[in-house]
């Protein structure tokens, strides 16, 4: 695997942003500004030598979209997925098609992936947290 420095690294990602397929408009357009559950996604984004679709650095977790040359690349995907899972990341994938033509239902996944890796407080599982209670009540 080559190794790309910070100026070529930097420029590869800004060409994929530029380039996005359909797919990864739409999901960009649902996953950015903190959109889905108040997570930071940030998009074509690198972990070492590999460029994630989305990442979440909070919740370690990584969003692919995948289109059929991904079928022909299996084995670089199953390197590049344990690298990604030694770094801590969990990986979601999901083929071009299923974004969209189902693209609340790859965002319901995304959502509970995020909710398992980082529970929110109001989440836990003894109901929410108390309201804050005001001074001289």
């Amino acid at each position: 695997m080559k190794s790309i420095d910070g100026t070529d690294a930097l420029a590869r990602s800004r060409e994929l942003r530029k380039f996005a397929t359909e797919p990864e408009r739409m999901l960009w357009s649902r996953l950015r500004s903190r959109r889905l559950e108040g997570f930071k996604f940030r998009r074509q984004y690198w972990i070492g030598n590999y460029i994630a679709d989305f990442a979440c650095i909070e919740a370690g977790l990584v969003v692919e979209a995948d289109g059929s040359q991904h079928g022909e690349n299996q084995e670089y995907d199953v390197r590049r997925d344990a690298y990604l899972k030694r770094e801590g990341y969990r990986v979601v994938r999901f083929w071009n098609n299923d974004v969209t033509g189902n693209l609340d239902g790859v965002l319901e996944v995304v959502r509970l992936a995020l909710l398992e890796r980082v529970p929110s407080p109001s989440h836990a599982a003894h109901g929410p947290l108390p309201l804050p209670q005001g001074e001289g009540l």
